[in-house]
């Protein structure tokens, strides 16, 4: 199937006139590893970074060999004097490390995990406009709406994924990612976080589960109104052919039947891009 839609638009405004399925589109990423770098970032954040070449090469082997994804983080506004932080996620145990540096070595020297333990949600948005606009027009005012009432919880970070759905949350450690959050219903969505529920209509998925898994638990939401962020655990996934899976969740009686389709939109996924693109869609049978 195609959606047709008019040119130039910006591609959050497209994807939101289309009405892009946000569901299943979270990437899989098990850990993270958080550096604060408070300066601009540019199209590149690692090359444009004010880190060395030796922490950067560093840094991208070790997160490579525990299969952690390296972002940048920065305060909303302007930032106060004191050292760089730094953070371990592991969003498969729901625990994030936290602790300061003063020499950027101590990043690749350091033991991962390393610092001080907390499982407290973090909230991550992206705010990376050299990367693409979106991510700066709408993710901007949506950190700086949530600090306000969440400052130590809350960063600006480095290019998430799915630009078209800024402005884009992760919250972590838990590894849950948000779309179209808006900054008239970010603290909301914190809330309801904190107290263990998710706001369903906005949930891309969890980047410890597989698409369709993350698929399957939104049917599930959707048709049981059940929020709860541990609601709907997977107990066993079946590829019954190519692009077909029937999901089984704790809690749920009857298993999830998925098929997955693509679009092809006639408007480019993102703002940078100069032609259509393709994406992944997930269909409830």
């Amino acid at each position: 199937m195609t959606a047709r839609l008019p040119s130039p638009e910006r591609c959050a405004d497209a994807c939101g006139r289309r009405g892009d399925p946000l569901t299943g589109t979270a990437p899989p990423v098990p850990r993270w590893l958080l550096v604060e770098q408070p300066k601009a970032w540019g199209p590149d954040p690692w090359r444009d970074c004010a880190l060395p070449a030796d922490v950067i090469a560093g840094l991208a082997r070790r997160a490579a060999q525990v299969g952690a994804r390296v972002m940048l983080i920065r305060r909303p506004g302007r930032r106060e004097e004191g050292p760089l932080r730094w953070a371990y996620v592991d969003s498969l145990r729901g625990e994030s490390w936290w602790s300061t540096f003063d020499d950027p070595h101590e990043l690749v020297t350091s033991p991962w995990p390393s610092g001080t333990r907390s499982v407290d949600p973090v909230y991550l948005v992206c705010a990376h406009g050299r990367h693409d606009t979106c991510c700066a027009l709408r993710g901007r005012p949506v950190a700086a709406a949530l600090a306000r009432s969440r400052p130590e919880r809350t960063w600006e970070c480095s290019h998430v994924g799915g630009d078209r759905f800024a402005a884009n949350l992760v919250a972590l450690p838990h590894g849950f990612y948000f779309g179209q959050v808006t900054p008239e219903g970010v603290e909301r969505l914190a809330e309801d976080f904190e107290a263990g529920r998710l706001t369903i209509p906005l949930v891309r998925g969890r980047t410890t589960l597989t698409g369709p898994v993350q698929a399957a638990q939104q049917v599930a939401r959707e048709r049981t109104g059940e929020a709860g962020v541990e609601a709907f655990a997977p107990t066993r996934v079946e590829q019954v052919e190519q692009g077909r899976w029937v999901v089984h969740l704790d809690g749920l009686a009857e298993p999830v039947r998925l098929r997955a389709e693509f679009v092809t939109s006639d408007s480019p996924l993102t703002c940078s891009a100069t032609a259509p693109g393709r994406f992944r869609v997930f269909v409830a049978e």
